[in-house]
């Protein structure tokens, strides 16, 4: 059944993302077409149990899918989609037809209106998952005023809302799943961002293997060899780190191995992007080859939903709050709790 849905979407994304397409979009094309190949493939309900027309898929089950996502690195909200859907469903809420992307921090809000700054995905996304003061509401996209962030192919925007909307769906705090936002969206980005780094490094082991210098590979000199050794070192324990955020039996993340996941992906992600351009040289930073593609998404989702620096200080706050833990007791008992 794994390989099933993974081969699935694997192929999916090859014939519908590829690098035109996402330049396209990047640029300001529409995402429509795109869009409509993912809703009709059925995949964005597949968290959504079989009673909501869903496939009853485990958050364990899917990663292979949101790995797909980072390394084809899909410029709409494939993964959000997916995790808000399943979410809104445990609330007693149908989500609307549309992509969702969340919004858990840097948002604000002020006597008249509502402000959401640099919300990921904000350029191609229908609607915005995100908390107010009554709990959490949704977004429409539509009825806000959207400026693009100043970042070359940036898919975030900042958007204001001036009042609520009429079709707003709000969600009451007594109906909320026990996943707040911070982690859903925590959750979301660590398997892109495993996905991002694993692409990276396939094209600079191509490159490395490809290039020749001085009568021979550069993939053969040391220097070089010491380098994709790190790199691989952080794209692998990224992945296994994803994989603690993705973990459970069923669609819903725990907050700590998301805490865990999201800041160790985030950490690697940087590493992962310096090292791919130092190999590559000059010809990684061009417009027209597609590493950029990958290596700017990889410092995006960084940034998005909590660096590491803020989810490493959530997960020691949580460790000073047992006082009864060592740190390494802390970890075998509360990880271990996780992946059961």
């Amino acid at each position: 059944m794994d390989n099933l849905f993974t081969d699935s979407v694997d192929r999916l994304f090859a014939q519908a993302v590829t690098p035109q397409v996402i330049r396209a979009i990047e640029a300001g094309g529409s995402r429509d077409a795109l869009w409509q190949e993912l809703e009709e493939s059925g995949f964005l309900d597949a968290l959504l149990p079989e009673a909501s027309d869903g496939a009853g898929l485990s958050l364990t089950d899917a990663f292979p899918l949101f790995l797909l996502a980072g390394q084809y690195a899909v410029p709409v909200p494939f993964v959000q989609t997916m995790l808000a859907r399943a979410w809104l469903n445990a609330a007693g809420v149908k989500a609307p037809a549309g992509a969702i992307t969340i919004a858990a921090f840097g948002v604000r809000k002020d006597a008249q209106s509502l402000n959401a700054d640099a919300v990921p995905f904000g350029r191609v996304a229908d609607w915005v998952l995100t908390h107010n003061q009554d709990g959490c509401v949704l977004l429409p996209v539509a009825a806000a005023q959207s400026v693009s962030v100043a970042s070359h192919g940036s898919l975030n925007a900042n958007l204001r809302w001036n009042q609520l909307p009429a079709d707003a769906v709000t969600i009451a705090p007594a109906a909320l799943p026990d996943i707040d936002l911070a982690g859903l969206a925590a959750a979301s980005y660590a398997p892109l961002l495993a996905g991002a780094a694993n692409r990276v490094l396939e094209l600079t082991l191509d490159y490395a293997n490809q290039r020749v210098q001085f009568g021979k590979n550069i993939g053969r000199f040391q220097a070089v060899q010491s380098q994709i050794s790190v790199m691989a070192e952080r794209t692998w324990a990224a992945r296994m780190a994803a994989a603690l955020a993705c973990q459970g039996n069923g669609w819903a993340p725990g907050h700590l191995g998301a805490a865990v996941g999201k800041c160790r992906c985030s950490e690697a992600a940087v590493h992962v992007a310096d090292i791919g351009h130092a190999v590559h040289g000059a010809i990684g930073i061009t417009e027209e080859y597609d590493l950029q593609l990958y290596t700017r998404r990889l410092r995006e989702w960084r940034m998005a939903a909590g660096t590491e620096t803020y989810w490493a200080g959530q997960i020691g706050a949580r460790l000073l709050q047992q006082s009864g833990h060592t740190a390494l007791s802390f970890i075998c008992a509360e990880l271990s709790a996780v992946q059961a």
